[in-house]
């Protein structure tokens, strides 16, 4: 079961599932409705338009129904893959090590998203006003920092990992840290003036939750500036649970890899046509994010 205070909102019922039901065989008939859960960078009604065609398509494409979960925080769909009731998820890259750790290695990550530039890879920025009058990450000493979701790899532990180097210790450095809960919701306290910093994912000036919102006019450009951006970060996979059948995993990875050519249309809109295609990637893909955790839970305990 899942936790309705951790769960917002479902895409279920497609209409392509229920004329395959009645026909599935092989691991279909084991598996006769798959789950793909994803955590929102913005509001869950921008979510469901974004991944809607994207699970229609793989429906199809899987012959199986699947359902879209959009779910609070990644610790919600971690417990889901542990449960093995979420089946596929979209992951950042620590929150995908947390998910690894706390199955016991039952997942794997199958693909990531290759930007416009055809790198793969993204990075953490820390948003302030424009009319803010720091010019770097060390002159908002005693002001108020929104972070995202504590499973965030850019918005809660590279920036975390980061300022230790610097010597800043956040909850002694800053006035306030909060967890904004979404990357959208960080920029918008930001806008508010709820906190005078955020951190948030950003592939490029014009590929970024930043740029969807200004793109949605929720935000304009000239209002913010960048303070700080960090090295490369892995890029966010889409992970399985590996207690699905080979068959099923390899299907799910090839109607992922297909998705450009096969409905580009519905893969466009993931990424408002900015993504390129899929690339396939392991679990070495993200050994460098262990450290990370590490750390992460290092500075938990000594909070306890």
């Amino acid at each position: 079961m899942f936790d309705r205070r951790q769960l917002v909102a479902g895409l279920a019922g497609l209409p392509f599932a229920a004329t395959v039901a009645a026909a599935q065989t092989g691991w279909q008939s084991r598996f006769p409705e798959i789950v793909l859960a994803i955590v929102p960078a913005e509001n869950a009604s921008g979510v469901s338009g974004r991944f809607g065609p994207f699970v229609e398509y793989l429906a199809k494409a899987l012959e199986t129904k699947v359902t879209l979960r959009i779910a609070n925080d990644y610790a919600a769909v971690i417990e889901g893959h542990r449960a093995g009731n979420i089946h596929i998820g979209f992951h950042g890259p620590s929150s995908y090590i947390r998910a690894w750790t706390v199955t016991n290695g039952g997942v794997e990550p199958f693909v990531t998203t290759i930007n416009s530039d055809g790198s793969v890879g993204y990075y953490s920025v820390l948003y302030t006003r424009a009319n803010n009058p720091a010019t770097s990450l060390q002159d908002l000493r005693g002001k108020n920092l929104c972070l995202v979701d504590p499973n965030s790899a850019s918005g809660n532990n590279v920036p975390r990992f980061t300022m230790n180097k610097m010597g800043i210790v956040p909850e002694q450095f800053f006035g306030r840290v909060v967890y904004a809960g979404s990357h959208e919701n960080a920029i918008t306290a930001v806008q508010q003036g709820t906190c005078d910093a955020a951190f948030n994912w950003w592939n490029s000036e014009q590929d970024s939750n930043f740029s969807r919102m200004v793109n949605k006019n929720m935000v304009r450009a000239e209002d913010f500036k960048i303070l700080f951006k960090s090295d490369q970060i892995p890029a966010s996979p889409y992970i399985y649970i590996k207690s699905l059948p080979q068959e099923a995993r390899e299907a799910i990875t090839r109607a992922f890899m297909e998705a450009p050519q096969k409905d580009k249309a519905a893969f466009d809109r993931l990424s408002d046509g900015k993504d390129l295609g899929f690339k396939q990637v392991s679990h070495a893909d993200y050994e460098i994010m262990i450290e990370l955790q590490r750390f992460v839970d290092g500075l938990r305990r000594a909070r306890t």
